[in-house]
């Protein structure tokens, strides 16, 4: 249980890796804001069966969205937010010659500026209470480049890199930031890479033998919200069948 009814707000939570971590935080004792932008049915899902679950609509392109989700959720738990988890994302599987500038102002606009938004709206609250945790949710990609999602890697990318850059700016004042990065993952997502050539071939090389389940990658996500893990920050932790050793 968290020791302080601490509270959440995971991007992403409708479904995959977002809504494992979200259900796995609200077992924990939690209180969650599960943000979704358009599956509504998927995020109230949670609701139905966590009393603290808080599914709320956002769209993390936009500054008002997230701020008017932070103060909704803050009058629901009667407090701003403790944690926040930067998961909402999206994929693009293409050749690096085929990537237009939409293309690629699309995914960082969604990967990369969409969580910096999150985390500046969210920690104003957290210095004033001198306590808070960012987590991130990066990729494998951001750490050794992509073949056929360059734009995606690069966002990943940049975003450990915020990740890193909000550590050494907050963490003396109470407030870890840390990224979790995932290798292949049983959701949506990842169904496109999995059946191309050089994503069965990324299968075939993975050490455990298999592709995660989302659970896995709560699981971390998990610890480094806790208090046990206040001594952790500017991390990037690899959780990927030791892909990347």
């Amino acid at each position: 249980m968290a020791a302080l009814r601490r509270s959440a707000l995971v991007t992403g939570a409708s479904r995959g890796i977002g809504k494992a971590i979200a259900t796995l935080l609200l077992e924990r004792g939690y209180k969650v804001a599960c943000g979704f932008r358009a599956q509504q049915g998927k995020a109230a899902e949670l609701a139905a069966r966590h009393a603290d679950a808080l599914p709320i609509r956002l769209d993390i392109h936009d500054r008002a969205s997230v701020r008017d989700a932070l103060a909704v959720t803050a009058k629901r738990f009667g407090s701003p937010i403790d944690i926040l988890v930067n998961n909402a994302a999206i994929a693009d599987e293409k050749p690096f010659e085929t990537i237009t500038d939409a293309d690629w102002d699309r995914m960082l606009e969604t990967n990369l500026r969409g969580p910096f938004i999150a985390a500046q709206e969210a920690l104003p609250a957290m210095v004033a209470r001198r306590w808070g945790r960012i987590v991130n949710i990066v990729s494998i990609g951001g750490q050794w480049g992509g073949l056929r999602q360059v734009h995606y890697a690069a966002s990943k990318a940049g975003l450990i890199n915020l990740t890193q850059s909000l550590a050494r700016l907050y963490s003396a004042q109470g407030i870890t930031s840390n990224a979790v990065s995932p290798g292949l993952v049983e959701t949506d997502m990842v169904q496109t890479e999995l059946h191309s050539e050089a994503g069965r071939a990324k299968l075939a090389q993975i050490p455990l033998g298999r592709i995660a389940a989302p659970r896995e990658i709560a699981a971390a996500v998990a610890f480094l919200c806790s208090e046990e893990a206040g001594y952790i920050t500017g991390q990037t932790v690899n959780v990927n069948g030791g892909m990347l050793f």
